[in-house]
């Protein structure tokens, strides 16, 4: 049985920055692509970005050049790095293992497992 675990998230002000990170147990981490999704507030669930098992990435364009994916195999783990915080960043994100190992899709039903989601709030 494949467990996601989010934390990192909280309160903080625009500009700030904060680094998620998804602790993954059970399964093979390193052999699936992960992706970070975000829901805020009546709004349906979105892809923020992705690596795949090579370490490729690919991102929303809302968060290029401000959000970095990264992971650690050794430690299966993958992280979400946030810069430049906007108030339009503020929802529940949510890391996921995809059903696949290179290609980085967005669509939430290509992800087999999830977490249950972390705040992150940013105040203005």
């Amino acid at each position: 049985q494949v467990q996601l675990a989010e934390s990192g998230g909280g309160l903080v002000q625009v500009g700030d920055s904060l680094r998620l990170s998804c602790a993954v147990s059970g399964g093979t981490f390193s052999d699936y692509a992960m992706g970070w999704f975000r829901q805020a507030p009546g709004k349906e669930r979105e892809f923020v970005a992705g690596i795949n098992r090579a370490s490729g990435t690919r991102y929303a364009d809302s968060v290029k050049g401000r959000f970095t994916i990264s992971r650690d195999n050794a430690k299966n783990t993958v992280y979400l790095q946030m810069d430049r915080l906007k108030p339009e960043d503020t929802a529940v994100y949510s890391c996921a293992q995809a059903r696949t190992a290179y290609m980085i899709v967005l669509s939430t039903s290509e992800y087999a497992y999830w977490g249950q989601g972390t705040q992150v709030t940013v105040s203005s």
